[in-house]
């Protein structure tokens, strides 16, 4: 949908100017021998085909077979050679590329330094010019070769890169495109003598993790800057789902740098941005002892990167009403405040902020900091174990069942996932490239199920694999087909390729969902690569819904993902995906236009993208954790956490769950989810389907489900607070209260008497998703 806003002079000519200016695409890595060259070549080859006029120039093939294959028959415009320091370098011809003219250019290396005598002095220089002469340039560059990343990368990895470009240099591009390789990929690639001049200290695997988490998010951050700027032209307003922002509520007082750190580190870990601002009385002029407090708080905020605002306040009743709307206009997801100190009493007569706040934000989660960080300090991370105790663990003689479990984990098959934002992105044709490669080197691979979805290239990737047929079963009097796991453990191949991982199978099969049958296929030692979108993660399904207003049905328990020995993005633009969906290599010709109105749509791929670089980063920050903890980028752990979530009937108790697996999972948790049952009946109770579905959710997230019985409404806070209590909870779960003014003061209200029974731990109040107030992409 296009606004009626008229574009400014500005805008205008930037738009001309586009018109003449040739069109740069980067595609960035991680390391050297990612790809990026593969996929530029491939990308030239398809221009080519397309009737595009290609050119190539300074192409580094490091002489990789499946790269120089790539080269084909793309006309080459000599490179001039030199030598620095014994090493040949390439500078671009621009004579003879302005000479020759063409609509593309490829060329390798971003971040290269021409020799002195050049007409510019780097190959950025170089791609303006050409771009500036209407000549299209599409590049390769490493995360580490920008200024600010690599500067970043140096602190973790010890490692200092030479040639460098501008921190913005991305920003010039009209497309960046992110080249995922697994740390695993890479240093098979090494022993396979397939990396030629890597240095050893990049190949270790903490190091290719850190850069490869660097890389995702750096992708993320650019993705998210281009969501804003496409919300603003709609006119929406609030957060988008995508990514977290953090807003932090403090006033000039010696509390203030506990909710500031606090938020910090909810923001660290969610990977989201922190915002702080505070309100103060206009004309008022502060004590000394505020005045003393605002200095140290405004350094705290300095140090660690986080935006800060000062805001008029006409009254302190109008403070709920202002926060609430500077929250929605910066794109909040969460607001951090303290717990109220006022008595039943005051609240009433007086009001209070926080329950103010509750009853006007629908789609901002609110996050009440317990009054014992005063004296437990600033962190809310878990605790690491200490050195004495990993040690001591390392001579810890192992129980039957855990030799047990380690046997079966050497045994089983190894597990590989390819993931991407939507469907059409290269999933598969990636996984069925795969299965040739392997096939190449003398492993057996076949297929155990392919969705090709009519995509003649895709079908055409399938090459020398052996394709399993499939099983016929009868349902309702249709034949249908689903994948023969039982012939996939006869034929025994080493490597099975299996699409769709989320596929729900017919009814009458053996197990009801495709990543069960994966899991015995592994369980018999037979390594399998699949596929799977990113909304069908189970504790994205909330994001998923409020970005694209759609409710995915099928879908995956995180823990699923979490199984895999490697998971790979493949990276591809909203403007990509569009144009495949429009060339029919994506759905059948009837569907394209609803798709593109709806699913397809600029901001939900933009969103949905964003969505899945955050979840890949996260991924492989775990991963790093696991193996060395000192080199994560969301900092270390400390304190034990125990979440504890409580839900009633309504359709939002999902929600609450899902909410609690994902922070206890980012926080190393134990979860527990209770539901107050009123009455002594319990006849009938395991029947109640609804609570069973409540059960099966939470335990297949890995969580515990609990149910308590009371026999008056009254007294539901205070079982739920008693609970909390007996679990050692840190923080507790709820959602927000829908009960009318009139019946709040009958009954009461349920989440005001859990705040204030729960002071001495943290309270996340969880959002009702209001589509109206997000509006649609």
């Amino acid at each position: 949908m296009e606004t009626f806003r008229r574009k400014t002079p500005e805008e205008l000519l930037l738009s001309i100017y586009k018109l003449h200016s040739g069109r740069l695409k980067v595609y960035i890595g991680a390391v050297s021998g990612s790809g990026k060259t593969y996929h530029m070549l491939r990308e030239g080859q398809t221009l080519k085909q397309q009737g595009i006029d290609v050119v190539i120039c300074a192409v580094s093939t490091m002489r990789r077979p499946e790269t120089m294959e790539q080269l084909g028959d793309l006309e080459r415009i000599p490179s001039i050679h030199w030598f620095k320091d014994d090493t040949e370098k390439k500078d671009l011809n621009i004579d003879a590329l302005v000479a020759r003219n063409p609509e593309v250019v490829l060329v390798d290396g971003l971040a290269h330094r021409n020799r002195k005598e050049a007409r510019f002095p780097t190959r950025l220089d170089d791609i303006r010019f050409l771009l500036s002469r209407g000549i299209g340039v599409i590049t390769t560059a490493n995360v580490y070769e920008l200024e600010d990343v690599g500067e970043i990368a140096k602190k973790l990895t010890g490692i200092e890169v030479c040639d460098t470009v501008p921190a913005n240099t991305l920003e010039l591009a009209d497309e960046v495109i992110l080249v995922d390789v697994t740390p695993e990929t890479m240093l098979n690639r090494f022993a396979e003598g397939s990396l030629r001049g890597q240095s050893a200290e990049m190949l270790k695997r903490g190091n290719l993790a850190v850069m490869r988490e660097l890389s995702l998010r750096l992708v993320a951050e650019g993705v998210n800057e281009s969501l804003e700027r496409y919300r603003e032209q709609l006119g929406l307003v609030g957060p988008s789902g995508a990514a977290e922002r953090i807003l932090v509520s403090m006033q000039y007082h010696w509390n203030g740098s506990i909710y500031v750190r606090r938020g910090q580190q909810i923001a660290k870990r969610l990977n989201g941005e922190l915002l702080v601002v505070t309100f103060t009385i206009p004309d008022k002029e502060l004590s000394k002892e505020a005045a003393a407090f605002k200095r140290s708080l405004l350094k705290l905020v300095e140090r660690i990167g986080a935006e800060f605002e000062e805001l008029p306040l006409p009254s302190r009743r109008s403070l709920p009403d202002v926060l609430v709307q500077y929250a929605l206009a910066n794109n909040v997801t969460r607001i951090v405040l303290g717990h109220s100190k006022q008595t039943k009493w005051q609240e009433f007569w007086q009001g209070s902020i926080v329950h103010d706040m509750l009853k006007k934000t629908r789609n901002i989660d609110i996050f009440i900091v317990a009054d014992r960080a005063e004296h437990e300090g600033e962190r809310i991370l878990p605790a690491r174990m200490s050195k004495p105790e990993e040690e001591a663990e390392l001579f810890r003689r192992l129980s039957s069942q855990e030799l047990e479990h380690k046997i079966k984990q050497m045994k089983r098959g190894r597990f590989k996932v390819y993931i991407g934002a939507a469907p059409g992105v290269g999933k598969t044709y990636a996984m069925l490239r795969e299965g040739n490669d392997l096939l190449k080197k003398g492993i057996q691979a076949c297929v155990g199920l392919l969705e090709t979805h009519g995509r003649k290239e895709t079908l055409v990737q399938v090459g020398a694999l052996d394709v399993l047929p499939r099983k016929t079963i009868e349902y309702k009097g249709t034949r249908l087909e689903e994948m023969d796991t039982e012939a996939i453990l006869r034929k025994n191949p080493e490597v099975v390729l299996v699409d769709e991982l989320a596929h729900t199978n017919v009814p009458g099969s053996k197990y009801k969902k495709r990543y069960e049958d994966v899991l015995e296929i592994l369980a018999a030692g037979i390594s399998v690569i699949t596929t799977v979108n990113v909304q069908h993660l189970e504790s994205l399904n909330d994001s998923v819904e409020q970005i694209t207003g759609v409710r995915v049905r099928e879908t995956v328990p995180d823990h699923i993902l979490k199984l895999a020995d490697e998971v790979q993005l493949i990276d591809v633009t909203p403007q990509t995906l569009q144009q495949r969906m429009r060339d029919g290599k994506i759905y059948a010709a009837d569907k394209v236009q609803q798709s593109l109105n709806h699913f397809f749509k600029t901001g939900n791929l933009i969103a949905l993208r964003e969505l899945a670089l955050r979840e890949i980063a996260d991924d492989v920050d775990e991963r790093l954790e696991s193996w060395e903890r000192s080199s994560s980028l969301r900092g270390p752990w400390r304190r034990k956490e125990v979440i504890y979530v409580c839900v009633n009937r309504t359709p939002h108790a999902e929600r609450l769950i899902r909410r609690g697996f994902r922070i206890a999972h980012r926080l190393k948790a134990v979860w527990y989810v209770t539901y107050v049952r009123l009455g002594q009946n319990v006849d009938g109770f395991e029947k109640d389907e609804r609570l069973e579905a409540l059960r099966t959710l939470t335990e297949r997230l890995g969580g515990k489900f609990e149910i308590v019985t009371t026999k008056h409404r009254r007294e539901m806070p205070l079982v739920l607070v008693q609970k909390a209590n007996e679990y050692r909870a840190t923080q507790m779960i709820i959602g927000q209260s829908k009960i009318s003014f009139w019946k709040e003061l009958r009954q009461g209200s349920i989440v005001k008497k859990l705040l204030r029974s729960t002071r001495h731990m943290d309270v996340l109040v969880v959002a009702d998703y209001d589509p109206i107030v997000s509006g649609s992409m």
